[in-house]
């Protein structure tokens, strides 16, 4: 029996449909059966996805002062949406002494409605010392710009001048970024922040690459980079080649650091810019 023209065509939309991009942080809350230290958790993931492959962090919290922070290692499964999160050990906690932290496995799943989107599923979990199983329940996360937690920044970053080497305007989601050294190789290290947040730490700049990747948040459309020179090699300044490709456009700036002043290059998003 021949299959109707469009039965057919949604069944191909649906194989094509893209996978969701879910890097990034999500906060919520995580509800659990009677049992637990408390009723209602407050719950923040923060993830990055490599290939299916997922990694990153968690807290779980009443506040930031009482709180569990834990690692954790996943798999994403594009055709179905499917997210499947596996805590593998605490790092920090600071909770009341009659409370055990839990390590938590999660299945998800990704929804989008509007300009919202969310991570849904259920969990479960043992205590720390694997003894006892931990009361299960559901959790609902909402994806968010700014973490709970923001690291402590450095003073190579707030006691310096975060000098505007350039704004440029961009049209695409995504923004490649690769830093060289500039000119001779002499031992420059640097590090990268995105919207205050370390994505490079301390590594020497060479004839090879320093990439970086900056996504556009629709939420924050201007991001700003800054490059920090953790040293001045042996020819100082600290100085760097950046190559920056949004789309189908490429620019090359030259950036200086110093023990004064860091380079700082703000990217303004603008869908439908004209070439």
């Amino acid at each position: 029996m021949r299959r109707p023209l469009l039965f057919c065509l949604i069944i191909l939309s649906v194989l094509a449909a893209p996978a969701q991009d879910i890097n990034g942080i999500w906060r919520g809350r995580l509800v659990m059966e009677p049992g637990g230290c408390f009723p209602v958790y407050n719950m923040e993931l923060q993830i990055k996805v490599t290939g299916n492959k997922i990694t990153g962090t968690s807290y779980h919290f009443s506040d930031t002062s009482n709180y569990v922070k834990e690692v954790f290692e996943g798999v994403y499964k594009p055709d179905s949406n499917i997210i499947s999160i596996s805590e593998t050990g605490v790092a920090t906690f600071h909770i009341p002494a009659d409370c055990i932290p839990c390590i938590k496995k999660y299945s998800l799943s990704f929804h989008k409605g509007g300009n919202e989107e969310q991570l849904r599923g259920s969990w479960t979990g043992r205590t720390m010392d694997g003894k006892t199983a931990c009361p299960p329940g559901t959790i609902v996360l909402n994806r968010i710009v700014k973490s709970a937690f923001e690291p402590k920044l450095p003073p190579t970053l707030t006691n310096r001048n975060n000098e505007l080497v350039r704004e440029i305007k961009v049209d695409t989601g995504t923004i490649r970024l690769d830093f060289y050294d500039n000119g001779q190789i002499d031992g420059d290290t640097i590090s990268v922040y995105v919207n205050n947040m370390p994505v490079v730490s301390n590594q020497r700049l060479s004839a090879k690459p320093i990439t970086v990747n900056v996504k556009i948040d629709l939420k924050r459309t201007q991001q700003e980079v800054i490059m920090v020179g953790e040293n001045l090699g042996t020819i100082p300044p600290n100085t760097a080649l950046m190559i920056v490709n949004a789309g189908e456009k490429r620019y090359q700036l030259y950036l200086t650091s110093d023990e004064k002043k860091n380079a700082l290059v703000r990217f303004i998003y603008e869908p439908g810019l004209k070439q």
